[in-house]
């Protein structure tokens, strides 16, 4: 749920770059700037940045870069998609620019839903350390996650995850037919930037294909473009 914010707390962590959340970069500031032209009120600045970056960047958990670009919120602009930990130091970078303090969280979470090859390579449906972000609003801090884009939801028949800028914004138990999607089993709290070596250590630990694969495995399950394969993987009869 949004927590009221520690009105004694320095915010200065949560609106200075940092080396994921690089909202210093050319490119991050000249997204920011680009979709928030003409929007004065931070919520309605939060709100379009959420969905520019949501739909803006496919979700790709194939092509997974585990050394330090691969996390930068810059690198998904470069790519053009990213799995939910760079989308959520994209939308938290971009907030930033604008003058919104910012966090990314993790929370480890069971995707009921995913796509049997990206199930084989994982051995698992437990998605750890999968990331969100957390945005200063009127006092309270705000959770939005972008990491599903609006073509891939509707490809495997789930609503694609609104944000108002009011209410936390989770991924859904249920998809629109009812199955079982998504269910959350570990909070591992938000911080000023991407905990990189405690997230890999996490990540290392969980699967066994990236112990074998090291800082950089490319394209996984997929074959071709990631975030093109898994929208057709994941759409598939009988995923």
């Amino acid at each position: 749920m949004s927590t009221v914010a520690d009105t004694s707390e320095d915010l200065t962590p949560y609106l200075q770059p940092g080396l994921s959340v690089d909202s210093a970069h050319p490119a991050v500031v000249a997204f920011a700037r680009e979709h928030t032209a003409g929007i004065d009120d931070p919520r309605e600045q939060a709100v379009t940045l959420y969905y520019a970056v949501r739909d803006g960047f496919r979700y790709d958990p194939y092509t997974l870069d585990l050394t330090p670009a691969g996390f930068r919120a810059s690198t998904v602009l470069e790519r053009g998609a990213g799995y939910c930990v760079p989308k959520a130091a994209l939308l938290a970078a971009a907030a930033r620019v604008v003058g919104i303090p910012s966090r990314v969280g993790f929370a480890d979470v069971r995707n009921h839903l995913s796509s049997p090859k990206l199930l084989a390579l994982m051995g698992t449906d437990r998605f750890v350390y999968h990331g969100y972000t957390e945005l200063l609003l009127d006092g309270r801090w705000v959770k939005a996650t972008p990491a599903f884009n609006r073509s891939l939801c509707e490809k495997t028949h789930t609503k694609p995850l609104e944000f108002d800028g009011r209410e936390d914004s989770l991924l859904q138990p249920l998809d629109v037919d009812g199955r079982r999607h998504m269910e959350y089993l570990v909070d591992h709290g938000a911080y000023p930037d991407v905990p990189v070596d405690q997230m890999k250590q996490a990540l290392f630990a969980a699967y066994d294909y990236l112990k074998a694969a090291g800082d950089q495995p490319g394209q996984g399950a997929a074959d071709g473009d990631g975030a093109e394969a898994f929208e057709r993987d994941a759409s598939a009869p009988g995923a």
